[in-house]
């Protein structure tokens, strides 16, 4: 039979569950309201809905391919469970395999089982997959709380791996420092130059001192124009010997 969309409205209303899993419950209850709701609570969903509201502050990130994902849960303890670590890898490699859309549809039709399962609220928070690039890696930090994904036009997985590495630890915002938000370098300027001020400076040499902080700012920020970690002498860019034309970092 046909379900309203006012019925399921109220359905959802009295269960807190989501509305497809909703529609889903009418549909098979033939339109009743009570057992639908009962199908609702044999299938866990009602448990599930009532973690749903609660705080995901910890979780976890992995990495497949040229996919990366972050699944947040409400614990370090379960962050770091066997089996919660297993689940994010597996939604990146369904992400790597099928795209990012299949691999979110995929957590949607697993999330109430696993939120049974483990007790937790459950927050696909991140999925992306770098398409752009002939030569793609990537690095997740040990705690897995932290990773990054470069994509090249050039050079080789190492080289990518290296700089995926050293974004993890330096926590550029951009790739290259053209990539800078103007609003960020303009907020910096409007900053900067009250300083000056502040110090005496003339404000007819301010412009000028203004252009090379400004560079220096945007380079600090960039991937590409920051020292590299394994060879401060040398640029991350001047390393790769490639350009940048993906870059994904991502931290829990």
């Amino acid at each position: 039979m046909a379900i309203s969309a006012a019925d399921v409205k109220i359905l959802r209303q009295r269960t807190s569950v989501g509305m497809l899993a909703c529609k889903n419950a009418l549909e098979e209850a033939n339109g009743d309201m009570e057992a639908a709701i009962e199908l609702l609570r044999k299938r866990g969903e009602m448990k599930a809905a009532s973690k749903a509201d609660r705080t995901t502050a910890e979780g976890a990130i992995a990495i497949s391919g040229k996919a990366i994902v972050k699944l947040l849960c409400e614990t370090d303890f379960v962050a770091r469970n066997e089996g919660f670590v297993a689940l994010v890898e597996e939604i990146a490699a369904k992400a790597n395999a099928e795209g990012a859309e299949a691999a979110k549809a995929y957590f949607e039709s697993i999330k109430t089982d696993k939120m049974q399962e483990i007790g937790e609220n459950l927050i696909l928070e991140q999925v992306e997959v770098i398409s752009e690039g002939s030569v793609v890696s990537g690095y997740v930090h040990s705690n897995r709380k932290v990773a990054a994904m470069i994509g090249l036009d050039g050079s080789d997985e190492e080289h990518a791996r290296d700089a995926a590495m050293h974004a993890t630890a330096m926590a550029p915002l951009v790739a290259t420092p053209e990539e800078v938000d103007p609003a960020l370098i303009e907020k910096e300027k409007e900053i900067a130059k009250a300083e000056l001020l502040e110090a005496g400076k003339p404000e007819n040499i301010i412009e000028n001192i203004l252009v090379g902080k400004i560079k220096k700012f945007c380079a600090e920020r960039a991937l590409t124009s920051q020292a590299f970690v394994k060879n401060p002498e040398q640029t991350v860019g001047e390393y790769l010997g490639a350009n940048v034309v993906a870059y994904v970092r991502v931290e829990v």
